[in-house]
């Protein structure tokens, strides 16, 4: 399937990976590229470099929990292919629980039911390894247990439930998508931020960092525009219907390891304190990408401090702005 000359959603386009497939996408020549974002977290700039390489691009600040609405967005702009990136956070799931479970699966319901009626054609679901818990074995692949910890990763892990039941009832065309952590350019570095962002600000700031628990748990860093170049091959690629991917580097890094990099890029001494660890983190991520490598030869190109490097200096020019 090819993306050039159709029409393309992106729900969550205004986020960081979703703002980063909106720039990828337009490389694919699409007749008609639309956004969706309620800018809970998402920001207008995000689409700035968007906005300079294709004029016509179309933004609706709206829920994309809300059916009647999306209904009408799909249809008046007669929408191909949606891709689905709108999601609640992790931290959020920590403060505000029930709000974000209800929201992240009626977001997937809707697509999925709008799909189903034929408002659209293609629906490319974005989820999240937190699905899988903390490791039993890695490398985590497809076929490990699903464990989630938190309310967000059940929620996820609903939304998946959901599409892949929707496909096998209704035959309906739909991949998921499965990255580990991403980070670069972006990031949320506000309310609910993730680690990268926060300890790349306290470094340049010169203020300490904080670590939840004792930072010898582990995650997959998988860089940003690696994600988005494997989620526009994957969705090109007609076998990979009704299949969950992972998208991941491969290789485990403990927190604590993670910020000495950040510190040591910047030159920066600050000190490191421990508190206690978050409910429901997990301990153990390392992604296993057999599926994608099988589909589409995956293959991240970014190493983690190269792609650190390019995330800081996005941090500093922010800053000076």
């Amino acid at each position: 399937m090819k993306l050039s000359g159709k029409s393309i959603l992106v729900t969550g386009g205004a986020g960081f990976i979703g703002s980063h497939l909106v720039d990828r996408i337009i490389q694919e020549s699409p007749a008609n590229l639309v956004v969706v974002d309620n800018l809970f977290l998402g920001k207008e700039i995000n689409l700035e470099v968007a906005r300079r390489d294709y004029s016509s691009l179309k933004f609706y600040q709206q829920d994309a929990a809300d059916y009647e609405a999306m209904k009408k967005i799909i249809s008046q702009e007669r929408i191909d292919i949606v891709f689905n990136m709108a999601v609640i956070p992790l931290p959020t799931s920590l403060v505000r629980p029930r709000w974000t479970v209800e929201i992240n699966i009626a977001m997937t319901t809707v697509l999925c039911d709008l799909l189903k009626d034929e408002k659209f054609k293609t629906l490319i679901h974005f989820s999240s390894s937190e699905v899988y818990g903390s490791a039993l074995r890695v490398p985590i692949d497809e076929d490990h247990p699903l464990i989630p910890c938190t309310p967000y990763a059940a929620s996820k892990l609903a939304a998946d439930h959901i599409v892949s039941t929707y496909d096998k009832t209704f035959g309906l065309d739909t991949v998921t998508v499965r990255p580990f952590n991403n980070f670069g350019p972006r990031q949320n570095d506000g309310q609910f931020a993730g680690i990268i962002p926060i300890v790349i600000n306290k470094a340049l700031k010169g203020e300490p960092i904080t670590i939840y628990g004792d930072g010898k748990q582990t995650r997959d860093f998988v860089f940003v525009e690696d994600v988005v170049d494997a989620t526009v091959e994957i969705s090109k690629n007609d076998s990979t219907r009704g299949q969950t991917i992972n998208l991941a580097s491969g290789i485990e890094v403990a927190i604590n390891d993670l910020a000495k990099e950040i510190l040591d890029i910047l030159q920066a001494n600050v000190p490191i304190t421990h508190v206690e660890a978050r409910p429901g983190d997990v301990r153990r991520h390392c992604g296993g990408v057999l599926l994608a490598k099988k589909y589409i030869n995956f293959q991240p190109k970014t190493k983690l401090r190269e792609g650190l490097r390019k995330t800081i200096e996005w941090y500093k020019k922010k800053q000076s702005v």
